[in-house]
């Protein structure tokens, strides 16, 4: 192989650590924003809250100084273009559009953000009628706000709760340290996994072979540890410490009264759970011997049963959904804002700055490293302002291009894809769908993820196409007035699409109705 040079020109494009900021932002949820925000606080000795900042300056505690520059500061001013914007104050930052199309707005010049921090679409009825009502239902009323402290409570866990019952029984120290040894050994739905032997090896570990007194001393560990399930099992919730089950729904109908509905299920108990899991009452009803009517009502009282009687004692993570932009009714149109609760209050703190600037610190030994944090600075508050008129731009145009939904509901939603957003703000696909990722709106319907107004189409009789959302939520209306004792199926589903013009076939509804997480028609038959 022989070694030679060559000379080759190429092009290649170079993501500066601006941009990669600016880009991992975008992309970061409301949460991860407010604890990168913290994390950059925490590091970056120039970067400051504007709102602790005035409270310093209030009381004398910090030394009003001119801004550094019009990027460096949170202030009430307005901004043309990114380069020397500033993030905007609260939800200060805004651009008006009234009556005008978002396309036109993204080929002019940057907005400024001195207004309420609103865009205003004007509503078209042209296809639903002029005179067509919004609807009044949601949760965009102040009254239906809550905060995430509001929501948040004190966790009680099943051990918790159960030692608390335990305290109340009179029992030798070694049966009470058999029963909280069981307690201990639940799992989160309230079973016990392992059998009784299992834990009375683990209590008394070795080997038998060696220890003769060792098989002894475990039969009676097992004898405690009986004496000590049968009182688990007694207490509240019913059916904790349940090995399968099958006896965690025997516990549960022992504590009912003695019916032959009752008896029935506890039959039906020791019967293979795929005859309950189908409700096969006819082979259940010979299999127990009862009529096939004491054989429902049977099912219908197993099914009001609790499958883990740990599941409301679970710590389930409650995260609290904080919409990044509100679209309220704007007279025949329709106002979207930004939150100003998610939106982070930053400046560069101005003595530090100042410092800097006038040379006190740029010849000393550290001055170049503190250059450097002050322009990672101001460029994180850049970053972040242009996160947040993104966002902004791309809830206009969904608002406009889906202006019937905030209208009339998820039945009038249109089929949109990101391409056509991203062609009518001159930004690339993959922007698009960094911006809608866990980014919420407020409508008048609810709180959505932006990605919700974004859908597939389906094909009509007339040529035209329909949104696979307003597919979905038509399906959705059919099954819940759909007769309970005649549920329809896959098929009929499909066929009352047709009905109405939507061509949908079967397995589409089927994905659809597995997507709403409704249940098919054999499991929807009232009993």
């Amino acid at each position: 192989m022989k070694q030679g040079l060559s000379l080759r020109v190429s092009q290649h494009l170079a993501l500066t650590p601006q941009l990669q900021q600016s880009i991992r932002l975008l992309q970061l949820s409301t949460l991860e924003l407010t604890q990168e925000v913290e994390q950059m606080l925490d590091e970056n000795p120039f970067l400051d809250r504007a709102d602790e900042v005035a409270e310093r300056e209030a009381f004398g505690l910090e030394q009003a100084d001119t801004p550094v520059s019009l990027g460096d500061t949170l202030s009430e001013t307005s901004f043309d273009g990114v380069a020397e914007s500033s993030i905007p104050s609260s939800a200060e930052a805004s651009f008006d559009v009234k009556n005008e199309p978002v396309a036109e707005e993204a080929t002019q010049a940057e907005p400024e953000w001195d207004g309420d921090g609103t865009v205003e679409v004007s509503a078209d009825d042209s296809e639903w009628g002029g005179d067509a009502p919004a609807s009044k239902s949601g949760s965009s009323g102040d009254d239906d706000t809550a905060s995430a402290a509001d929501l948040a409570h004190e966790h009680v866990t099943l051990q918790a709760h159960l030692h608390a019952q335990a305290l109340g029984l009179r029992l030798s120290d070694t049966d009470r340290a058999a029963l909280y040894f069981l307690i201990e050994s639940l799992n989160d739905d309230g079973y016990l996994d392992e059998p009784l032997e299992e834990l009375a090896a683990s209590l008394e570990p070795g080997d038998p072979d060696q220890t003769p007194d060792l098989v002894v001393r475990r039969d009676d560990v097992v004898q405690h540890l009986r004496v000590a399930l049968g009182l688990l099992q007694h207490m509240d919730p019913a059916g904790v410490g349940a090995r399968h089950l099958a006896e965690c729904l025997r516990l549960q109908i022992e504590e009912l009264r003695n019916t032959p509905a009752a008896r029935a299920a506890l039959a039906m108990c020791d019967q293979p759970m795929e005859l309950l899991a189908r409700r096969d009452s006819k082979k259940l009803a010979a299999l127990c011997g009862v009529d096939e009517a004491t054989a429902r009502d049977a099912l219908t009282l197993i099914t009001r049963l609790e499958p883990k009687p740990g599941r409301r004692f679970a710590n389930v993570e409650r995260n609290v959904v904080v919409p990044d932009v509100i679209v309220s009714r704007a007279g025949r149109g329709f106002k979207v804002q930004l939150n100003p609760d998610v939106m982070p209050r930053l400046r560069v703190h101005d003595v530090y700055a100042s410092a800097l600037r006038e040379g006190r610190g740029s010849r000393s030994e550290g001055g170049a490293h503190m250059q450097q944090r002050l322009q990672e600075a101001r460029w994180f508050i850049k970053n972040i302002q242009q996160r947040f008129d993104t966002i902004l731009r791309v809830s206009s145009a969904i608002v406009e291009r889906q202006r019937n939904f905030f209208a009339h509901g998820e039945l009038a939603m249109r089929p949109l894809v990101l391409r056509e957003i991203a062609d009518e703000l001159g930004l690339h696909e993959s922007t698009i769908s960094r911006v809608t990722t866990a980014k919420y709106m407020a409508t008048p319907f609810g709180t959505y993820e932006l990605k919700y107004f974004f859908g597939s189409s389906l094909g009509t009789e007339t040529g035209g196409n329909a949104s696979s959302t307003a597919v979905r939520a038509l399906i959705k209306q059919l099954v819940a007035g759909e007769d309970a004792k005649k549920p329809l199926s896959d098929n009929q589903l499909s066929d009352m699409l047709k009905e109405q013009g939507i061509e949908c076939a079967r397995r589409t509804v089927a994905k659809y109705r597995e997507a709403l997480r409704i249940a098919p028609a054999s499991l929807r038959k009232a009993i």
